[in-house]
């Protein structure tokens, strides 16, 4: 089988993106592994697959580069917005059914191959919670609603603090002093891994407050290795900075994780200290940087929730083409 392929990237979080509408395509783990290997293969952080799904534009099943199926991919579905406007399937909107649910997307503008996509995200509960201490070791990352403000524990050296948020992917956010001297894979695989969080794991986003911007490095589960950017984590790391400059409850999750070297800021005190620069008053967006490039973070807190939150940014298309070997092996 001949295998059309195009290649995006958002912010340099990139992707294979192919057009399944037909449902002819069927990849095994393997070869989505292998095509997304950058020695072998294509090379990417992810692969999707554009389907049909009655009473939307499309449907867009994700899969992380070591050829399992995972969970919303924010930069990703931005991509597959900009790949189906490139295909005529959409005009300058979208409504389509990712894992996590129904998303809307808008195109805003093109330039050359570049065009910038607005990605709205769902609601996310700005209330934290206490988790029973029997469910700690048991719980699943896909099942955590809301936002938890983990402070560290007894361990001394061995704790680290951070927030648990679910921005369709589940994410560690972990405010830090200075993001770019972080051992991103070292210490993010070490708190990925964390039996709390459960046989799935979890995301781990490194924050820093820097002027007026977040300044945030990913690693990212699945692909196993710092990403240049990951929109879920750009928007945890969004939200979990707004959430603590309002009250949003006072249940504490404790973290603990034996292996990890990671000293994490004291939120409370910088992120209230950093209110006079204008970050993430409500309404506002805010800047995002990462290693890829910049996004903006677009939300409401109403009633207790985050909602009309949307994810805005560059989605590049790269090049296209066809592969055979790799799928016939």
């Amino acid at each position: 089988m001949n295998l059309v392929f195009h290649k995006y990237h958002g912010t340099g979080n990139d992707f294979i993106l192919i057009d399944n509408r037909d449902g002819t395509i069927q990849l095994s783990g393997d070869i989505i592994a292998r095509l997304c290997d950058r020695r072998f293969g294509i090379g990417a952080d992810g692969m999707m697959l554009m389907t049909s799904r009655t009473g939307y534009d499309f449907g867009m099943v994700y899969y992380n580069s070591n050829g399992h199926e995972s969970t919303l991919c924010g930069n990703g579905g931005r991509c597959i917005t900009a790949f189906a406007h490139a295909l005529g399937i959409i005009g300058n909107s979208a409504r389509f059914l990712a894992v996590d649910g129904e998303h809307t997307s808008e195109i805003l503008k093109e330039q050359g191959n570049v065009t910038w996509v607005r990605l709205k995200m769902a609601d996310v509960p700005a209330t934290s919670c206490q988790v029973p201490r029997s469910e700690k070791r048991k719980a699943k990352s896909e099942i955590i609603s809301g936002i938890r403000h983990n402070r560290h524990c007894e361990r001394g050296e061995a704790a680290a603090s951070g927030i648990q948020i679910n921005t369709g992917s589940p994410h560690l956010v972990l405010f830090v002093e200075d993001a770019a001297a972080i051992d991103v894979v070292g210490e993010g695989r070490k708190l990925r891994n964390d039996p709390q969080f459960g046989p799935d794991g979890t995301n781990v986003d490194f924050v820093e407050i820097k002027g007026d911007t977040l300044f945030v490095r990913t690693y990212e589960r699945g692909v196993e290795n710092e990403t240049l950017s990951c929109g879920t984590g750009v928007t945890a790391a969004a939200l979990a900075f707004a959430s603590g400059q309002w009250p949003v409850g006072s249940g504490q999750w404790a973290v603990r994780s034996p292996q990890s070297a990671v000293r994490s800021h004291p939120t409370s005190m910088s992120l209230r200290a950093k209110r006079s620069n204008g970050i993430g008053d409500p309404g506002s967006g805010i800047i995002v940087e990462t290693l890829g490039g910049k996004l903006t973070v677009y939300f409401r807190l109403e009633n207790g929730t985050f909602t009309d939150i949307w994810l805005e940014g560059p989605a590049e298309f790269v090049f296209e083409g066809s592969i055979n070997d790799l799928i016939s092996q």
